[in-house]
């Protein structure tokens, strides 16, 4: 039956989610039962994207790409991949209606991954859009269960978030992504010498982000609002730990938050939003 591999598609994309990323498996687990495991099918699709570009060195990352780009869209014209990260998400995409557009343009920017390139303000803006602000959008479609007018209300505010947390990583992974994969992408900032003024520039663009978003998030569906606020919450964690670094300190380690703290962040978390002091 073909029922018992969705099934076990499902299981390797929460597995791959969990394996990943603590904040966002956590995050998940405050969502709704009935949209948990879309948001995990749609977090290892794009996960195993973003590994083919990211990790594995040594390989050919142009032809690994080409043919995942190739099998999503086989995936999604046939209904159904051997891949079960890949059939999980075009289950997905079918059962919620996701925009082809979106997977398209996250697909672009992570091609645009492949190339050592400066980036200008416009190129900025677009990888962004494609590599996280879709992703926001994908799962806002799930949210609202296909709800176009809620969609289209939330829609600003759910670019913001994926924004905001995509701006956050490029912080967190400054050292691997300058010294090991030689990428810079915020636009006119010199890493040679990056300067307090330089990060502040950065850190006030995210911070607005973040006071823009929080407006969305209070919006959201009761299925998705406190499941989304614990990413936002773990992230604005996390970017206040950023904010306290000296840039230097930032290009010498990877941030990271430690799970003790995280455990700390979801209690206090979950008081205000049953409280509703969100």
């Amino acid at each position: 039956m073909k029922q018992l591999f969705d099934e076990l598609s499902y299981k390797i994309s929460r597995d791959t989610t969990n394996k990943y990323s603590t904040s966002f498996s956590l995050g998940i687990l405050a969502l709704g039962t009935s949209i948990r495991k879309a948001v995990y099918a749609v977090y290892a699709y794009v996960r195993l994207a973003d590994e083919i570009v990211d990790s594995f060195h040594g390989y050919d990352k142009a032809g690994l790409l080409k043919r995942f780009v190739t099998e999503t869209d086989t995936a999604l014209s046939e209904q159904i991949s051997l891949n079960p990260i890949l059939n999980a998400f075009q289950h997905t995409v079918l059962k919620y209606n996701i925009d082809r557009a979106l997977i398209d343009r996250f697909l672009h920017s992570m091609k645009m991954d492949l190339h050592d390139r400066d980036y200008d303000r416009q190129l900025y803006d677009e990888y962004i859009y494609g590599s996280a602000e879709v992703v926001g959008l994908m799962c806002l479609q799930i949210f609202v269960n296909g709800n176009k007018s809620e969609y289209d209300r939330l829609k600003p505010y759910a670019m913001k978030l994926g924004s905001a947390f995509q701006k956050v990583n490029f912080l967190r992974d400054l050292q691997a992504d300058y010294q090991v994969l030689g990428r810079s992408y915020f636009p006119d900032i010199d890493l040679t010498d990056f300067s307090e003024s330089a990060k502040r520039q950065i850190e006030t663009e995210i911070q607005q982000e973040f006071s823009d978003a929080l407006i969305g998030i209070r919006l959201l569906p009761k299925n998705s609002r406190f499941g989304v606020y614990l990413a936002y919450k773990y992230y604005l964690c996390l970017f206040k730990k950023i904010r306290s670094m000296q840039p230097q300190s930032i290009l010498q380690s990877r941030v990271r938050i430690h799970n003790g703290h995280k455990a700390v962040v979801m209690m206090k978390s979950y008081l205000r939003y049953k409280v509703a002091l969100l």
